[in-house]
């Protein structure tokens, strides 16, 4: 289902479908739901509470766990940029040594799982030097 004007969500629905049929089914695929998007008084209390319960600020969108190594995706809609906050989770990803990958399209995400050495059941289109 595509809906009007979400982009990243529509773009994450369909990585997310993607990545349940590339990875195996041993693979685990998750969305941290990090942000509360309720305007008002009530959104920033709840949105309080899940700061509280250990939110992270800049989280990355999707996390995949497989073999004994975790890739973040971040997804933007193909003019997105990234913000300060997620930038810095970034960087902290990487100086642990872990996988993270800014997702625009399918095979975006599909490289990001070559780039790392996931096992995958498709191969990705080939992809232009950074």
């Amino acid at each position: 289902m595509t809906r009007r004007n979400t982009p990243e969500a529509d773009l994450q629905r369909a990585v997310v479908q993607a990545l349940r049929f590339a990875l195996p089914r041993t693979a685990i695929i998750h969305h941290c739901a990090n942000e509360v998007t309720e305007p008002g008084p009530r959104g920033a209390k709840r949105q309080a509470i899940l700061v509280g319960m250990g939110v992270h600020a800049g989280f990355a969108d999707l996390m995949v766990l497989h073999d004994g190594r975790v890739l973040f995706f971040e997804l933007k809609a193909p003019k997105g940029r990234l913000r300060p906050d997620q930038e810095a989770f970034r960087d902290a990803v990487l100086a642990q040594g872990f996988g993270w990958a800014l997702v625009r399209s399918l095979d975006d995400a599909l490289g990001a799982l070559a780039d790392h050495a996931f096992t995958s059941r498709v191969r990705p289109a080939r992809r232009a030097a950074p």
